[in-house]
């Protein structure tokens, strides 16, 4: 998450949808008052309290609506948001990045632990709409880019913030296999119950993993 009062812009940073590329090419045009929480890379947390208790950057948008001022949840609030298929894929790929035994057994792994209530819980892996609706389950930030149309989204945002739009850097990639490798249909039917609100809220198509939208 980064809050910029230089800017008047709030991003919420929703894991694997290219986060760490962002943070990098808006960190220059950071000021001094400006704040972020990153446990992962960058160690800082928030001076809200509330917030920094939370120890890592993927703040939902109920939990920052409910610690910053007024004046400062006014601001312009924008995430990315990724296919869910493709995302959990990419989540599994870097929880297991030092896991030998997971080359090989992807699928396996994929299915088993979706099925799990703590696995379920994990930052990585909780749905999108957890982390960008409000408590009416509207979505809580004024734009939300894509993945998929990764550098069109950021020119969007740095456009709506009168800023330059800088080249993003690959940062952070889960090193996982071609997307063919996972087609499953017992996987696609727990991923596509699991994340059932983000395939709706963000139209996305449940037939297709490529990041389609729905028609």
């Amino acid at each position: 998450m980064i809050v910029s009062h230089r800017h008047r812009f709030i991003f919420f940073a929703v894991p694997r949808t290219a986060t760490h590329a962002i943070r990098a090419a808006l960190a220059p045009v950071l000021g001094t008052d400006d704040w972020q929480q990153e446990a992962l890379r960058l160690g800082v947390r928030s001076p809200q309290p509330a917030l920094a208790r939370i120890g890592h950057g993927h703040i939902a948008v109920r939990q920052a609506q409910a610690a910053l001022p007024m004046d400062v949840w006014r601001y312009f609030k924008f995430a990315l948001v990724r296919h869910p298929f493709d995302r959990y894929v990419s989540a599994c790929a870097m929880l297991n990045k030092r896991n030998p035994d997971y080359a090989g057994h992807e699928v396996e792994f994929m299915k088993r632990a979706l099925l799990l209530p703590r696995f379920r819980q994990r930052i990585l892996v909780r749905p999108q709409a957890d982390l960008l609706t409000l408590a009416s389950d509207e979505i809580g930030v004024d734009y939300v880019g894509r993945y998929e149309q990764l550098e069109q989204s950021f020119a969007a945002i740095c456009e709506r913030l009168g800023i330059a739009a800088a080249p993003l850097a690959v940062a952070n990639a889960s090193g996982r296999a071609s997307r063919d490798a996972y087609e499953d249909d017992e996987l696609r039917h727990v991923v596509n119950d699991f994340y059932e609100r983000d395939f709706a809220l963000f139209d996305y198509s449940t037939d297709d993993p490529t990041g389609a939208l729905c028609a």
